[in-house]
């Protein structure tokens, strides 16, 4: 088993880690895929749901904050995700679990980086690990076995154009 992070600035961090549970539910293996600080109706949470080997969890809210707006709530919402992870990978049903977006949700200090890092040595070896998210703190770059970092070299938003649905949502 293995752990792999997907960070970065640019787009398609939760895209490519949706093609990995593609790829592993193709194979026969379950995968469990918590989303953390979302919480709207994503086009993948469309596709996969006639998925058999394939279950997501939303741990987030429909609304994109700063990190000024951090509230208890939020808090609180990541650690229910993270708890639900928790009982996933004991389980020992899931080959592959995504905690997509938690590498920021730590750097929003929703999660504290030794909670993530905790969670990475206890498992590391019950279940193959996908982390993603922008801005992963050194010491989970550290412990990865495979980093990929995405960055944006031309993105429409500079242009002033908005996320349009079934591009990026």
């Amino acid at each position: 088993m293995a752990v792999q992070l997907y960070t970065g600035d640019g787009k398609g961090k939760t895209t490519a880690a949706f093609g990995l549970a593609l790829r592993v539910a193709g194979h026969g293996q379950r995968v469990f895929i918590a989303q953390f600080m979302k919480g709207r109706p994503y086009g993948e949470l469309q596709a996969v749901s006639a998925i058999p080997n394939i279950e997501v969890a939303q741990f987030g809210w429909d609304t994109c904050i700063h990190r000024e707006d951090v509230s208890e709530f939020h808090i609180q919402r990541t650690r229910e995700g993270l708890e639900t992870c928790e009982r996933m990978v004991a389980s020992g049903r899931y080959f592959l679990l995504v905690l997509d977006e938690i590498l920021i949700a730590q750097w929003f200090g929703l999660v504290g980086l030794e909670e993530v890092s905790d969670f990475i040595s206890r498992h590391r070896h019950q279940a193959e690990l996908l982390l993603t998210g922008r801005r992963a703190a050194p010491e989970l770059i550290e412990l990865a076995d495979l980093v990929t970092d995405m960055s944006c070299v031309k993105h429409p938003f500079d242009s002033g154009v908005s996320a349009r649905e079934g591009i990026e949502y």
